[in-house]
């Protein structure tokens, strides 16, 4: 019986990607560019930039380091509110004519956070340690964080087409409540990346850390 749920619920997934291929092209590659700018932006610093987050970097492993015991409830309670907020606002500007520019933004801002993470631990630890540490701080969560993410967004650019085609007020407030919808079903993923961030990912760091 629950091999059969799982199976139905890959079919869906399939099913709405396979629907919306042209928007998740389009959200994956704005994604991709985020990352591409976040990578050169720390390839090109100058020197004193390196300085700066090779000294924010370091003094972040050495606090780590002498941790004890991290609070994870009040770690968890600002990665949750962090992932609302985020939730929230591409809600909200998907349900606006003007706002999708502000959605594409977020993309390519969190693409941009995502490869400058990954660039900034490469250039102060080197290639291995560096990946290490940046797999362990974005890796875990992401595989869930990301897919829910450009999901939220690709229901977003949906309402946001279906406003400009169909100046029927029914049918929007039908794509309204599906996006409403969909949006809190994508929360509840995004919340569960917040719980793997915390619990998982922050313990194996702090298992980690004292060996950098």
């Amino acid at each position: 019986m629950k091999k059969d749920k799982r199976i139905k619920l890959l079919e869906i997934i399939k099913e709405h990607i396979s629907n919306n291929k042209k928007e998740y092209l389009l959200v994956s590659f704005l994604f991709m560019i985020g990352i591409v700018l976040g990578v050169f932006f720390v390839n090109n610093m100058q020197e004193a930039q390196k300085t700066e987050i090779t000294t924010y970097l370091n003094t972040f492993i050495e606090k780590m380091k002498g941790i004890e015991s991290l609070n994870f409830m009040e770690l968890l309670k600002t990665s949750i509110g962090q992932n609302i907020l985020l939730a929230v606002v591409i809600w909200f500007f998907g349900t606006t004519v003007i706002g999708i520019p502000v959605v594409f933004g977020l993309v390519v801002y969190r693409g941009f956070c995502f490869g400058y993470t990954i660039a900034m631990c490469i250039t102060v630890m080197g290639l291995q340690q560096g990946l290490i540490l940046a797999m362990i701080l974005l890796l875990l969560q992401n595989i869930i964080f990301i897919p829910a993410f450009l999901a939220l967004t690709v229901s977003g650019f949906k309402l946001y087409k279906s406003i400009i085609k169909d100046r029927n007020k029914e049918n929007v407030k039908v794509e309204v409540v599906r996006h409403t919808v969909f949006s809190f079903i994508m929360l509840l993923i995004l919340i569960l990346a917040s719980v793997v961030e915390i619990f998982l990912s922050m313990n194996i760091l702090k298992t980690v850390i004292k060996y950098f």
